[in-house]
């Protein structure tokens, strides 16, 4: 049975990453016919690269560990991280809805109960797998089994070029598919989550030239394609200027390391061994401490005790980017750093009290015996904070504050949640929060309408 019936569905999403695949179950889960549309041959988006966590609050999973947090807390640390920029409405509704998210995916089977905290967090509210390992891989196989088991099909290597309006509503879209195709499909609304647009170097030139030359943790097709697409039939952006770097990315492979890492205890020093800034302040503040430095890069330092929390370590050592010594006499040498300044860096963080008041808010595991391990990095573009303007049913606004009719987005894709500056764990949170909104409220939308069309042939 042919699935897109006269090329005519309830919702498209288009975009097959975290948030696209939320979105498209939620809709389906709320009796909508979907499909998914995606421009890559396979998922290979950001979210599946995501390391850290997932962040939210008054979790279930928090309560069970006894860690005091409320959704209050959350969206003041938010708040202030994002230097008070952030879209209030959009983070309020974000924080209050993330443990739910966390209860939904529990749900589909995608289980999130260790928890870590990244920069800017007090508490531990960045929940990840049992193991501990990244969070990425395993969110991304969770929520494309449930679109297999709802036989949400997924059209693979078509790419939306643009937004079907008709009235001032959105009716469909249009792609060019995998034999180079074009084709419209129609369908009562779009959801668009194609994401930001880290690896588009044009874009990037046009509003953070100050980049320029900085590498990207961004999977290629990060093209911001679907901003574009919006911005094309009047939608309003803000923020694109905002574009985070993220401190620790390994130079040689573009790998990003997670910040987990830090939040374990890892420390982050200078060639000479010496540490020179907090490891979970901001990311925009750690970021520049490091470009600041005479060379600018940094080591990430740490010992099997860490590492054996940060499971992907092991994924840092298959592709050859970890250092690893007996002892920090042999790492500092190795290093070529100054034995000295390295051993009093990790003796500092070692000595009660003084590790609480130096390294505030870390999850405090000292190092004491080896082996110790080291990780070169230096920042590179992570995230673009800045998208198109949505109101708190995901809905998608013009110029003038109004709802596109028929459009929604969320992810990456959207600006305002983060203002100037995102909280690590955040953006995956944001994925499925909005996400699952954004299909709700599309399939919401799209009953109405066929009860409106029922209605309406009643009467005739």
């Amino acid at each position: 049975m042919q699935v897109i019936q006269n090329d005519k569905v309830d919702i498209v999403v288009v975009g097959a990453g975290g948030a696209g695949m939320a979105a498209a179950i939620s809709a389906k889960l709320s009796g909508a016919n979907v499909v998914l549309v995606e421009q890559l041959n396979e998922i290979k988006g950001n979210t599946i690269k995501s390391s850290a966590g997932m962040n939210a609050s008054e979790s279930k999973f928090q309560s069970k560990q006894n860690v005091e947090d409320s959704n209050e807390c959350f969206f003041q640390e938010i708040y202030k991280g994002g230097n008070q920029t952030n879209d209030k409405e959009l983070l309020k509704y974000f924080v209050n809805h993330s443990a739910d998210a966390i209860d939904w995916l529990d749900g589909l089977g995608i289980t999130l109960s260790d928890l870590t905290k990244t920069g800017g967090m007090s508490v531990n509210r960045t929940h990840r797998p049992a193991d501990g390992s990244a969070i990425g891989q395993y969110l991304v196989s969770g929520l494309l089994k449930k679109i297999k088991e709802l036989n949400i099909p997924i059209l693979f290597q078509s790419k939306a070029e643009k937004l079907l309006v008709k009235n001032s509503k959105i009716v469909g879209v249009q792609i060019e598919d995998n034999l180079k195709e074009k084709k419209k499909i129609l369908a009562d609304c779009v959801i668009v989550t194609t994401g930001g647009f880290g690896a588009n170097k044009v874009l990037l030139q046009k509003y953070a030239p100050q980049l320029d030359g900085i590498i990207t943790t961004n999977h290629p097709g990060t093209q911001g394609s679907g901003i574009q697409m919006i911005q094309a039939i009047g939608g309003a952006v803000r923020d694109l200027n905002q574009v985070q770097i993220h401190p620790t990315v390994h130079q040689e492979t573009g790998i990003l390391v997670t910040e987990a890492l830090r939040g374990e205890g890892a420390l982050l020093v200078n060639k000479w061994g010496n540490r020179f800034v907090e490891e979970l302040d901001r990311r925009d503040v750690v970021s520049d401490a490091i470009l600041k430095l005479e060379e600018p890069h940094a080591y990430l330092i740490f010992n099997n005790k860490i590492r054996k929390r940060v499971p992907a370590v092991s994924f840092y050592e298959y592709k050859k980017m970890v250092y690893s010594k007996g002892s920090i006499k042999e790492l500092a040498q190795y290093l070529k750093m100054t034995e000295n300044n390295l051993k009093q860096s990790v003796k500092v963080w070692n000595v009660p009290p003084v590790s609480q008041s130096v390294r505030e808010g870390a999850t405090e595991t000292p190092m004491n015996g080896g082996p110790y391990f080291a990780i070169k990095i230096a920042p590179g573009i992570h995230h673009t904070m800045g998208g198109v303007k949505i109101n708190i049913h995901a809905e998608v606004l013009n110029k003038n504050g109004e709802s596109i009719k028929g459009l929604y987005a969320a992810g990456e894709t959207v600006g305002g949640l983060h203002g100037q500056n995102r909280i690590g764990g955040n953006a995956i949170a944001e994925t499925i929060v909005f996400g699952r909104t954004a299909g709700d409220k599309a399939a919401e939308y799209s009953k109405k309408k066929h009860r409106v069309s029922f209605e309406q042939d009643s009467w005739k």
